[in-house]
C-alpha cells in the first residue's frame, strides 16, 4: 500500500472517529427541547357583559357602564348599587322634580327559564316594581313611574347574576296638554271665587272694584285662550216686591254684566245670561244685610 493511500485512509478514519466521539460525548451540547412541567395558573376572572345604565329623555341624558343587578330567579335588587348608577339616579331625581308631569315606564325583564316565586304576574314585572321602589326610597316621586314586565329567551349575565334587566322609557310631554292643564287651573280659580256684582235696590248698575276688575281680566284671559269657553252671568234679586218684577230686574243685572264683559274683550256671543230672581238667596231676606247680599250677579265659566 502506498504512502498516499495510507495518508488518505488515516484522514478518513480520523473523520469517522471524530464524528462518533462528538455524537457520543457532546450531544448534550446540541439543541434540545426544554419542557417545563410547572403548573400554569389560569385566570378565572369573568368579565361582565356590557349592559349600560341609560337614562335618555327630553332634557336628560345619562349613561354609565355599571348597572343594577339581580340574582337569577330573584326579584330583589342587589344593593348597594354602584356609585355611578347612584349618580344617575340623583340626576333623574332632580330632573323629575323640575318636570312634575314627566312619566317614565320601567320595563323589567326575566328569562323564560327563571322561576317566578312572587305575587306579580311575572318576574320581570316584579323586578320593575323593585326598581321603582328603590327609586322612591331615594326621594323620587312614585306617581311619575309606571311598570311593566316582559319574559324573554335570554339576558346578559355574569355567572348567576343578570346585569341591568330593565329599561326606562320617557313619555313625551304634550305641550298642548300642559297648556290645557294651565287653563283648567285658571277656570277652577275663577269658579271657586267667582265675580259677584252687588246692586242697590231696584238698580241694575254697579261700579266695579279693583278686585272685581282683576277677576274680569282673568275671565277675559281664559276666554281668549280657550276658544270653546262660555261665560255665564246669572242675575239674582231679593224678595222685595213682585216676583215677576224681580225676575226681570235680575235679568237686567245679568245683561249689565254681559255688556261690561263684552267691552273688556269677551265676545257677547260667548256670554250666556239668565235670571234666578229671588229663588236662590244666599242671605236672610228678613235683614237689610241679607237682602243686599241677594241682589247680585254671579259670573262663572261654563
Amino acid at each position: 500500500m502506498s504512502k498516499k493511500t495510507l495518508y488518505l485512509l488515516g484522514i478518513a478514519i480520523t473523520i469517522i472517529l471524530g464524528t462518533f466521539l462528538y455524537q457520543k460525548f457532546c450531544c448534550n451540547c446540541c439543541e434540545k427541547t426544554v419542557t417545563d412541567d410547572t403548573p400554569k395558573t389560569v385566570s378565572t376572572t369573568v368579565e361582565e357583559p356590557d349592559v349600560p345604565f341609560v337614562l335618555n329623555g327630553q332634557g336628560i341624558e345619562y349613561r354609565t357602564s355599571d348597572n343594577l343587578k339581580f340574582l337569577k330567579n330573584s326579584a330583589k335588587l342587589i344593593v348597594p348599587v354602584s356609585d355611578s348608577v347612584t349618580t344617575g339616579i340623583e340626576k333623574l331625581k332632580a330632573f323629575l322634580a323640575s318636570n312634575p308631569k314627566q312619566k317614565i315606564t320601567i320595563t323589567g325583564y326575566a328569562t323564560s327559564d327563571e322561576t317566578n316565586s312572587t305575587s306579580f304576574e311575572n318576574l320581570g314585572l316584579a323586578r320593575a316594581n323593585d326598581v321603582k321602589n328603590y327609586f322612591v326610597s331615594n326621594g323620587l316621586a312614585e306617581n311619575q313611574f309606571t311598570t311593566k314586565g316582559e319574559i324573554i329567551d335570554k339576558w346578559k349575565m355574569s355567572a348567576d347574576t343578570l346585569i341591568g334587566p330593565a329599561d326606562y322609557a320617557f313619555e313625551s310631554i304634550d305641550s298642548t296638554s300642559t297648556a290645557t292643564d294651565e287653563w283648567s287651573l285658571l277656570k277652577e280659580k275663577i269658579n271657586a271665587d267667582p265675580l259677584i256684582l252687588h246692586f242697590n235696590t231696584n238698580q241694575s248698575r254697579q261700579t266695579l272694584s279693583d278686585a272685581d276688575k282683576k277677576k274680569v281680566a282673568d275671565i277675559a284671559k281664559y276666554a281668549a285662550h280657550v276658544k270653546d269657553a262660555t261665560v255665564v252671568a246669572v242675575g239674582h234679586s231679593d224678595n222685595v216686591g213682585n216676583r215677576d218684577s224681580n225676575i226681570i230686574l235680575a235679568q237686567k243685572r245679568a245683561e249689565f254684566s254681559k255688556n261690561y264683559l263684552s267691552k273688556n274683550g269677551i265676545s257677547a256671543e260667548r256670554i250666556e245670561t239668565m235670571s234666578k230672581g229671588p229663588d236662590e238667596p244666599i242671605g236672610d231676606n228678613q235683614t237689610e244685610e241679607g237682602k243686599a247680599s241677594n241682589r247680585r250677579t254671579v259670573i262663572t265659566i261654563k
